[in-house]
């Protein structure tokens, strides 16, 4: 009985550690292939990026959330890096409007972060181009670590 009930303590962990291997990874708890943005339900922006997302070659899936602070404190987006919407990519979370490059090189250089950002919403950014181009803003996009530290990743210039 003893053998018996060690066979089946011994399967039971071998099966659960196989399973973990194939749930959401830790940290952000997303997907590594698809884009979860969590946006207002009425916000346009934050669909422009999504489509701008798809377009670049993400799997993007969309939540309208009606408390959006609720979302950021729970995935540690601080009010110095924050933005419109919070996106979660496996491991790390995309806030504001960041240019897909960038999440290209965050998922390929995996730096020890939380995420990177666009804080505000600057104009001219994927999914703010609105206007004469020329008025198009220069902006940051930083990483952050979810205790109010940030530092820059890129500057975006615009032409």
């Amino acid at each position: 009985m003893k053998k018996l009930a060690i066979i089946f303590a011994s399967s039971f962990l071998i099966v659960a550690a196989a399973a973990m291997l194939f749930i959401t990874p830790s940290g952000a708890g997303g997907s590594d292939t698809t884009l979860v943005v969590y946006k207002s339900p009425t916000c346009g922006c934050c669909v422009a990026w999504a489509e701008y997302m798809e377009k670049s070659g993400f799997d993007v899936e969309l939540r309208d959330v009606d408390d959006l602070t609720a979302v950021k404190a729970k995935y540690g987006v601080g009010r110095n890096v924050s933005s419109c919407h919070t996106a979660v990519i496996g491991d790390y979370i995309i806030e504001g409007h960041v240019p897909a490059e960038d999440v290209t090189r965050l998922l390929a250089e995996r730096p020890a972060v939380l995420g990177i950002s666009v804080p505000g919403m600057p104009i001219g950014s994927p999914g703010m181009e609105q206007g004469d181009p020329a008025n198009y803003q220069d902006y940051d996009v930083v990483t952050f670590d979810g205790r109010g530290q940030s530092e820059l990743f890129r500057r975006v210039v615009q032409p």
